[in-house]
């Protein structure tokens, strides 16, 4: 599906509107978050969302997201979804997602496993990387595991890394392996492995770096990179930052993070069908 520029836009200020929400629910608790991802570089190179994107990511550490997880239904109200995998068995990510009521976002992985998803921010909890090399491969390697049997349990729509006959090849086993996981393994048993992992370094005295498990791959970044958030300007308004925003975004995107990419790689998360209520 291809946007149209005005439902875009549309669905950029719904959400807009909840990351307000969230940020109000967090200054008022004394709860720590901060942009995060494609968040920060629209926030930095384009003074708000970058043009083509339809999401908001935060980050949080993780007692201070598991405070939000705690209040935060009660404390949004009834227009909104607070769904994680502990209250959401079809839900995959291991992280949170705050969701508008009446409205829809609908793509292949969610309607196969059956999570009604509303267009929605995602908050995403930041744990301590082992300062042990050895400890540290392992928590990466555990946490990669268990989110990817997570995806594999709730769907068979898993997006592949290739194209052409190797992506139909990964695609036709990525089906057959849903079928295997959700026989073998559920949900809680999951959830239970990948939370233990995730946290087993939080109590790390040496720990440095902050991580978000589930892109237990990629890049981690030092703490007082991340803490303690600063303000930051988004779509006019006041939110928090990463400590140090350059050094985040040339972490993750490298020395042309101020550079346009091609119009060909302008990607975004395009739902077949969207729905505002």
């Amino acid at each position: 599906m291809q946007y149209d520029p005005k439902v875009l836009r549309k669905l950029q200020l719904v959400e807009l509107g909840i990351l307000k929400d969230v940020d109000k629910v967090c200054r008022e608790n004394d709860i720590t978050y901060f942009l995060d991802s494609g968040s920060v570089l629209g926030a930095v190179r384009h003074g708000g969302f970058i043009p083509w994107d339809d999401d908001i990511d935060i980050g949080m550490p993780r007692e201070d997201y598991d405070r939000f997880v705690a209040i935060a239904q009660d404390e949004l109200g009834d227009g909104y979804l607070v769904s994680n995998p502990e209250n959401n068995p079809y839900q995959s990510a291991q992280f949170t997602k705050v969701m508008l009521k009446g409205t829809r976002f609908v793509n292949d992985e969610t309607e196969d496993a059956g999570f009604e998803m509303g267009v929605f921010i995602d908050v995403l909890p930041y744990d301590a990387l082992s300062s042990n090399a050895t400890q540290e491969k392992k928590q990466r390697r555990c946490c990669f595991l268990w989110q990817s049997l997570s995806y594999l349990r709730c769907s068979g729509h898993i997006v592949v890394p290739h194209q052409g006959v190797l992506g139909s090849i990964e695609k036709v086993l990525c089906r057959c392996a849903h079928y295997v996981v959700k026989r073998i393994f559920s949900a809680e048993a999951i959830n239970a492995k990948f939370d233990e992992v995730a946290r087993s370094a939080n109590t790390d005295d040496h720990a440095k770096c902050l991580l978000v498990m589930s892109y237990a791959l990629s890049k981690a970044y030092p703490e007082t990179m991340m803490l303690p958030p600063k303000p930051i300007i988004f779509e006019g308004e006041e939110f928090f930052g990463p400590a140090n925003p350059i050094g985040f975004l040339e972490s993750l995107y490298g020395d042309t993070w101020n550079q346009l990419p091609p119009e060909h790689l302008r990607r975004n998360h395009a739902p077949k069908l969207l729905e505002f209520g």
